[in-house]
Order: C-alpha cells, then sequence, then structure tokens
C-alpha cells in the first residue's frame, strides 16, 4: 500500500533532487540573513518573505508530486501551475537577492544569503526550464504524431 501511496523514483528522479537542492539554498540563504545583523528592514525582510514564500511553494509541489495528487486533482494543470510559480518565484527571488547583494554592506552572513538566494533562482531557472519542457514542447510534439 505504501508503493502506491508515494512515488519512490521521484525521489531519486532529476526533478526531485532539483526541488530538493532549491529548498536546502533557500534555507540557507535565509537562515544567513536572519542571523546576520541588518539594519535595512525592507530590503531584507523582503528577502527572508520571499526565500520563505518560495520554499513552502516547492515544498508544496514536492509533496504533490509524491504523494501522486496530480493524479486525483487532475482540474489542475500542474505542470502549468509549477511554470508560473517558478517564473514569478524566480523574478521575485531575484530582485530580492540583488536588492540584498545591494544593502548587504560586506557583512558575510548577508552576502551568504544574497549567494544563496541567486543560487536558488539560478536552480528555479533550470525548474522552469524543465517544467516548460514538459507542458510546452511535449504537449506540442504529441499533437503531429
Amino acid at each position: 500500500s505504501d508503493a502506491e501511496l508515494m512515488d519512490g523514483a521521484y525521489f531519486r528522479s532529476c526533478a526531485g533532487m532539483l526541488k530538493v537542492a532549491q529548498m536546502i539554498t533557500l534555507l540557507i540563504g535565509f537562515i544567513s540573513v536572519n542571523n546576520s545583523p541588518w539594519t535595512d528592514y525592507s530590503a531584507f525582510s523582503f528577502f527572508q518573505i520571499v526565500t520563505m514564500c518560495d520554499l513552502v511553494m516547492i515544498l508544496f509541489f514536492y509533496i504533490i508530486h509524491i504523494f501522486k495528487i496530480y493524479r486525483k486533482l487532475s482540474c489542475v494543470s500542474w505542470p502549468l501551475a509549477e511554470f508560473l510559480h517558478y517564473l514569478i518565484g524566480t523574478i521575485l527571488l531575484l530582485i530580492g537577492s540583488i536588492v540584498a547583494a545591494a544593502r548587504s554592506y560586506n557583512f558575510s552572513g548577508l552576502v551568504a544569503g544574497a549567494t544563496f538566494g541567486f543560487l536558488a533562482a539560478i536552480l528555479c531557472v533550470l525548474s522552469m526550464w524543465s517544467s516548460y519542457k514538459v507542458s510546452c514542447i511535449t504537449q506540442s510534439t504529441s499533437k503531429y504524431h
């Protein structure tokens, strides 16, 4: 019954490992900024909010894939929802990371947080590209075959 409930292959898939890497980099970026001294409240609170919201949404999609919920809720276009999440999340993450890097004033924790924010944004672009490939390219080529 557990084998049917959970998708064990997703743990080892490229998309699954990419989501785990994103969650880890976002968590490290959040912790680095959270444990650093900073005076620019608006810039770093925006960075913290964006990293935590992005982490929660990636965890949400990870759970959707692990427990195969996408099969039960077929009324939602999950590849499109994931693509839009990555598009919006990556833009906000890039904005937050740029502002955090510009306002870091060479504090090592803030620089590390911004660096992990940029790394998470790169990983999100990779996920966005893979979800685009699945939702758009696969569907457009399957029409003609």
